[in-house]
Parts: structure tokens; sequence; C-alpha cells
């Protein structure tokens, strides 16, 4: 059954499943937390603002899978060559490029008038945060480090979040921060993904760290990199003024980090899934509920 011949609903699950929607849980809490130290810093009460949080949420899920969908497009002829990903959607034919275009167009669309409903920085600001999501894909062609342009993108999000309360720049160093922090946690992963295929890479001209470097020097920047970002989690919490609850979360996240680096090593990268789905989803949850608990305390 082609892309043409698939009935509509058949084909909005399979696009969703293209772009991996479930996994907009790893940006989102973050995105809540900038918000929620952002309405802290205006001294007003979270009630005032669910319809902002509102209008956060169908930003970032919109802008993720606008850069999911541009990804997996501009992508896809190198998917076909890796045995690992030629089961993708737009590979096997299960998502038409006309209907994956059609869904970036509508995410994208969906993204700028949520940024125009927030405040007017927002919807002027909105078309550079689309830059750094259409780039990552290309990162790929031209340098060792595309993963650090992910990280770029992925930083995004709390400073978006952070103008989304406040419209202003204004006091936002702690966003920008966490912005930081969590772009190079999502980036560190993605060298650890990235190990997967290095083989793959080289034989076929796309450019990574694992790549360029080998598993083992690629592994070994991906936990400076994981090291910074914990840092950059501590500066934050101390700019943020979170107290004990934070910390105990912010212990968390150091286990998960050590454990995607424990089980994932030069030999042996069979447990990579499981450390991107299991690891990073409880380094999210865990850091953003212990983080509401703190600010709910203060």
């Amino acid at each position: 059954m082609t892309a043409a011949t698939v009935p509509h609903r058949g084909r909005i699950k399979a696009f969703l499943r293209l772009v991996m929607i479930e996994h907009s849980i790893f940006a989102l809490p973050f995105a809540y937390l900038s918000s929620l130290v952002a309405i802290q810093s205006l001294d007003d009460a979270v009630g005032g603002h669910w319809f902002d949080l509102v209008l956060v949420t169908i930003a970032m899920v919109s802008g993720r899978t606008f850069a999911m969908a541009a990804n997996r497009i501009l992508d896809r002829k190198i998917d076909a060559l890796n045995p690992r990903t030629q089961n993708r959607e737009l590979v096997t034919g299960a998502v038409s490029v006309r209907t994956a275009w059609t869904g970036a167009t509508i995410s994208l669309v969906v993204l700028i008038v949520a940024a125009g409903l927030l405040n007017p920085l927002c919807l002027v600001l909105s078309p550079l945060a689309v830059v750094p999501l259409v780039v990552y894909p290309y990162a790929k062609r031209f340098t060792n480090f595309p993963h650090y342009v992910l990280a770029l993108a992925q930083a995004v999000a709390p400073v978006g979040a952070w103008l989304a309360i406040t419209g202003t720049f204004a006091g936002s160093w702690a966003a920008w921060v966490l912005g930081v922090a969590v772009g190079l946690w999502i980036g560190g992963f993605d060298i650890i993904y990235a190990c997967q295929d290095a083989e793959v890479d080289r034989r076929i001209g796309v450019h990574s760290t694992p790549a360029r470097y080998g598993v083992r020097t690629a592994l070994q920047i991906s936990t400076v990199t994981h090291v910074v970002t914990f840092a950059l989690f501590v500066w934050f919490g101390e700019l943020a003024g979170l107290g004990w609850a934070w910390w105990i979360g912010l212990l968390l996240t150091g286990a998960g980090l050590v454990y995607q680096h424990v089980v994932v090593t030069e030999t042996d990268l069979s447990r990579v899934n499981r450390a991107f789905l299991n690891a990073n989803g409880f380094i999210a949850i865990a850091i953003f509920v212990l983080a509401v608990l703190d600010i709910a305390l203060l």
C-alpha cells in the first residue's frame, strides 16, 4: 500500500510516527521550567499565565514537529543508505514527501501563530528560532560536529519560554544558562546516538564526531559535554534561587547522565536506545517534577 492509498487517519498516524511526537517529552519540561522561573521573577501566580503555558506547549510541539519533519525530508536519501534507518516512513513510502511537507508547513504556521498570540517579541523572533532547526539536517554534510548545531536548536526553547512569559530579555540570564545546559545535554547524547552509524557514515560520506574521530573519542567528547551540562544545571539552580528539592533532582539527573555513559561503551552499543529513552526520559521528568516542587515550596 503506497502513501497515496493510505486512509487519511492512517497517514496522520504515520506522520506522527515519522516525527516521533512522543519524544517532545525531552524538551517540554525545560520550557515549562523556564516559564515557571519567569513567572516567579514577575512575582505572579501561575494561574494568571495558564493561556501562556498552553501557547508555549503548542509552540514547542509544533516547532519540534516542523524540525523533525524537515530533518526526515532532507535526510531521506541518506536514510535509505543506512540499514538502521531504511525502515523510516519516507524511505518505505508509508509517508509521502508531499504529506511530510504539508505537516511541516502546518507545524510552522502553528508555531508562528502561537508566537504571535504570546507577544510581539516572540512573533518577531520566531523565524530566528526556526533557522537552527533547518540548518541541523544540513550540518552533517559539512561539519564533524552537527551535534552542537542540534544543541543550538534545542537551547532556544528555555529562552523562548522566558520571552513568552515576560515579553523581554531583561533578567533572562537564568533562561540562557538553562538553554545552553539543555542544548548540550541533547547534543552530548546525539554524539552517543551517532556512534551506532560511525562506519556507515564514513562509507556514505556523512559527517559526525564518531565518524571522524572514532567511537572511543566521541564517547569521551560526549562525557565532557555532559560534565559541562551538569555544571550549567548547577549554575541555573543558583541563578534561579532554587532549593533542596532542585538539588535532589539534580543528583538524580547526574545519576541519569552517568548511567548513559556506563551502559554505552566502545565495544557495546546495543543499549543506546535504552539509554536514550529510559535515561533521558527519566532526567527530563525528574528534574522538572522536583524543580516544580521546589518552586511550590518557596
